[in-house]
């Protein structure tokens, strides 16, 4: 599974977030919601428009833009 077929950018949706395709959750609030301790089961039940496979190309999508992260130490 590749995350580009399940997540897309559209500036005419909600100012172009990334958001799971066909609907408006962003996958900022899909990741917030498991950072907040919701299993996949209760996103599923909450949000039936999405798919587990959905959830997977969230994290997906937040692996491939915290790879590229780099950090660099401040000087004190």
């Amino acid at each position: 599974m590749s995350w580009e077929d399940r997540i897309t950018v559209d500036p005419a949706i909600l100012t172009g977030k990334p958001v799971v395709r066909g609907t408006r959750l962003a996958v900022e609030f899909v990741v917030g919601l498991l950072a907040d301790g919701w299993n996949e089961a209760e996103i599923l039940r909450n949000y039936p428009g999405i798919t587990r496979q959905d959830v997977l190309a969230c994290l997906a999508y937040a692996h491939e833009r915290l790879k590229g992260e780099r950090v660099y130490p401040l000087s004190a």
